[in-house]
């Protein structure tokens, strides 16, 4: 199992369009081959910050999303709303 943390600095004009954005491709991603879980988690300090916290059954289920449409298109349209530069990790878990 891997986890996906992406924190994501959005421009705090711009939350708004991100979470107009996020509820129109959250089932798809959800629902992508070997993705089991998806969350959006705001931080607790700073309103135009947010978390996408995902479960996959395998780095390569992973990978497979990072280099589908569905991912090419979403990052691109979400990239040109960020204020700060996204961090993303990968843990597995036992």
């Amino acid at each position: 199992m891997l986890i996906r943390i992406v924190r994501m600095d959005f421009d705090p004009q711009k939350v708004d369009d991100f979470l107009t954005l996020f509820e129109t491709v959250k089932g798809k991603i959800s629902t992508f081959p070997g993705c089991t879980y998806l969350e959006l988690c705001k931080d607790a300090k700073l309103d135009h910050v947010y978390y996408t916290f995902s479960k996959w059954e395998s780095e390569d289920n992973l990978e497979a999303y990072r280099h589908s449409e569905l991912f090419t298109d979403t990052w691109a349209k979400t990239k040109i709303l960020f204020g700060g530069k996204p961090l993303a990790y990968s843990l597995e878990s036992n």
